[in-house]
């Protein structure tokens, strides 16, 4: 019979995982954009990828996708629905055959216009929930995403 892992160990980890803490919280955080963003029909996921999606040049698949924090097979999945529904459309990278490049189209652009409203009410009540507790600039970091 294997050891059993004290009850002590469970404690610790609860009151000092981050990676336990910071999926909760993420998981909080989704629902509360994941609910206002509903009346558009969009995720918070979706959000962030049309938003990553707003820059003059558009960018390779892979680069949007490290951008995300996401792999190459999640972010391919995350944007055929926005693309059936005519949000986005990738086109093969005249500079490497094997890439695709990422663009909002004239209704991405559309919709993206009224979702940033939506998202800053929901960010300022976020902010207001969380006060000065959560630094960005800290999140950052963490993720090796500094800007």
């Amino acid at each position: 019979m294997s050891e059993l892992l004290e009850y002590a160990v469970t404690c610790e980890v609860r009151d000092r995982c981050l990676c336990l803490h910071l999926q909760r919280v993420g998981r909080v955080v989704a629902r509360m954009f994941d609910e206002a963003l509903r009346p558009l029909d969009l995720t918070n996921g979706q959000f962030s990828i049309l938003n990553a999606l707003n820059r003059p040049k558009p960018p390779r698949l892979t680069e949007l996708a490290r951008f995300l924090g996401m792999d190459h097979s999640t972010m391919t999945a995350a944007v055929k629905p926005l693309e059936r529904r005519g949000l986005m459309m990738l086109k093969a990278d005249t500079e490497d055959r094997r890439g695709r490049l990422a663009s909002l189209t004239g209704a991405g652009h559309e919709l993206l216009v009224k979702a940033v409203p939506i998202w800053r009410v929901t960010h300022d009540r976020l902010d207001e929930l969380a006060g000065e507790n959560i630094s960005l600039g800290a999140l950052n970091k963490v993720s090796g995403l500094i800007a």
